[in-house]
């Protein structure tokens, strides 16, 4: 297939692909129904409730990270019923198009629920995280209900994909570094700061050097929030650090990105979901070993 079937089955224009490309980032309203929406939260939030079975502590007895969201990755690897969302035929072909590329692989998918109370999300932007050649990524960011302001709605520094920045934000001070206000770096201040509410039915695209934050979670709900983020295929490792989903199968520096932790999403060989990795990685969070990143 190429770059013009997947924009056909996206349901994008071409005017939306220009948007992405000059903005970072694409508001899509009603790009999900409603009962796609619920049928796909139900099994995302009963993953994420297996995934924080163990964990009974207040939200207060959390670190700075944590407390930013319940983070749970690669959820379709050991929770089949995701997986059907994981690989919306639409959503892969969104992000093909958007990368103006034939073929996506995933990356990876999470679940952010950021609970009342939970803090802010620190301003970042995400290819520094992934030790990768070329920062051909799309995220996709599915609220399973309306996020506004002060329920950890999200704001998009527009055009800061372009900008060069590559700095790295230690979200939550987790390495124990110094806290870093990304939006007061001097190239970043003079671009737009743009909050975009996401009512339910919406997905937000965003390009993997956007700079992104979002709001404190100050109501009595939680955030139910599900991303997935897809690569171009033929990105190859770019450094030695560890990384979990990289080293499980056996992906050295300088190597193409491949295997059943990445595998293709657009187009679905044969339109079947591949077939999950036999070692799942860790149930939540952020581990260094990792290497993982959040939005």
């Amino acid at each position: 297939m190429t770059t013009t079937d997947a924009l056909e089955r996206s349901g994008l224009s071409q005017a939306d692909v220009d948007k992405f490309q000059h903005d970072g980032f694409l508001l899509v309203t009603d790009f999900f129904t409603d009962d796609e929406l619920d049928r796909s939260g139900k099994f995302v939030d009963a993953a994420v409730a297996h995934r924080t079975a163990d964990d009974q502590r207040n939200l207060a007895d959390k670190n700075l990270y944590e407390q930013t969201f319940v983070q749970c990755m690669r959820l379709w690897e050991d929770h089949p019923d995701v997986a059907p969302f994981t690989f919306h035929p639409k959503l892969c072909a969104a992000a093909a198009a958007l990368l103006q590329t034939d073929s996506v692989r995933l990356w990876h998918d999470q679940a952010l629920y950021k609970e009342p109370g939970g803090r802010k999300t620190d301003a970042h932007l995400d290819y520094p995280f992934w030790p990768v050649d070329k920062p051909d990524f799309v995220s996709v960011w599915i609220p399973f209900d309306d996020v506004d302001a002060g329920g950890g709605m999200m704001s998009y520094v527009q055009g800061s994909h372009a900008a060069g920045i590559t700095d790295f934000v230690d979200i939550g001070q987790l390495r124990g570094g110094e806290p870093v206000d990304l939006l007061q770096n001097e190239d970043v201040a003079r671009l737009p700061l743009v909050p975009v509410a996401a009512p339910k039915g919406s997905a937000i695209f965003h390009h993997a050097c956007t700079i992104h934050a979002a709001d404190a979670n100050e109501t009595e709900q939680t955030r139910r929030v599900f991303t997935m983020v897809y690569m171009a295929d033929g990105l190859r490792r770019s450094r030695d650090e560890p990384y979990f989903a990289l080293d499980r199968d056996e992906i050295k520096t300088g190597d193409l990105v491949v295997g059943t932790g990445h595998p293709v999403a657009w187009p679905l060989p044969g339109g079947e979901l591949p077939e999950a990795p036999s070692a799942p990685g860790p149930k939540t969070g952020f581990r260094f070993s990792e290497g993982d990143e959040t939005q």
